[in-house]
């Protein structure tokens, strides 16, 4: 028997009677991509309890602002509170006097799979930093610690994804510390060249989404054309930032595979991430961005 639906589009008129044939489509309606899983995430982070911009280092940094103490550290209480009402496990390093920029936790020390690659800071005055996180990672219980030969800013300037390592260059990290990373890492090296003094570390220009999976965010214009082409090689889907909230620090973001915490002035960014499923979590840390960073520079993500 023949199929009714099959009989009737064979009854439909067509062009050799005199009308013209048209398809009719059923409407689509587009729905929301569904929310994606979290998971819980280890954090290392520094009180500001010393944070002031007495030098400049990177263009954010004006020493003719003052720093208002209370509301920085404030602000930062408020990411730390927000990572551990997501599930998150925060652990906290001492703040130093001498060290104003303690607070960046993430230039300390890259790990992943447990192993520890230190920073070696590209400025005499964050030198002392490195120290500092190689004695709390032995302290606890950190057994495979390499001591960097070259300059490297720790998360400031690697990205972890899925499959790849990817490796700022250009203003602070040297591009020989990218084969140091993947000797020791065991990892893919991607290199990426930036060339804007205003995203000075890969973590102003870019951030992973999913570590689970190769999903980044990132602003082209921060890096040379070779390695826009090569972004777009390697991510062909990634999210795409635009000035305003890349300059806004939108993507010195992190995020746990669902919520996003971002700088709340990146209000651009806010659509297309829960387009793809993703909450996206705006935090005010405007008096660290005196300091030249945000969410992700105060964040050092400890992986197992």
């Amino acid at each position: 028997m023949n199929s009714p639906v099959r009989s009737a589009a064979r009854r439909l008129p067509t062009a050799h009677h005199g009308l013209h044939a048209h398809t009719v489509r059923p409407a689509v309606r587009e729905e929301p991509s569904l929310p994606r899983d979290a998971s819980p995430r280890r954090y290392l982070m520094c009180p500001p309890a010393h944070f002031r911009v007495t030098y400049s280092i990177n263009p954010w940094m004006n020493p003719a602002k003052p720093v208002d103490l209370p509301l920085a550290l404030t602000q930062w209480e408020d990411l730390r509170d927000r990572y551990l009402s997501l599930g998150h496990t925060v652990e906290l390093l001492e703040p130093r006097t001498d060290l104003p920029d303690m607070v960046f936790a993430a230039n300390g020390a890259t790990v992943i799979d447990g192993r520890v690659l230190l920073a070696r800071f590209a400025h005499a005055e964050r030198v002392p930093e490195a120290a500092v996180h190689r004695e709390w990672f032995r302290a606890h219980g950190f057994t495979d610690v390499h001591e960097p030969d070259h300059i490297n800013e720790g998360e400031g300037d690697f990205a972890v994804t899925a499959t790849y390592v990817l490796a700022g260059r250009g203003f602070r990290s040297s591009p020989l510390s990218h084969d140091e990373a993947q000797e020791f890492f065991g990892r893919p090296v991607i290199g990426l060249e930036l060339v804007d003094p205003r995203y000075y570390h890969l973590d102003t220009a870019l951030c992973v989404l999913d570590d689970a999976a190769d999903e980044i965010m990132y602003y082209p214009g921060a890096f040379s054309p070779g390695s826009r082409a090569v972004l777009a090689r390697l991510f062909p889907d990634a999210l795409i930032a635009e000035e305003d909230d890349a300059a806004a620090l939108g993507l010195n973001a992190v995020s746990d595979g669902r919520h996003v915490l971002l700088p709340q002035a990146a209000v651009g960014l806010y659509r297309p991430l829960r387009e793809r499923g993703f909450e996206p979590i705006g935090m005010d840390l405007g008096e660290l961005l005196k300091g030249g960073g945000s969410v992700k520079c105060c964040t050092q993500e400890l992986r197992p």
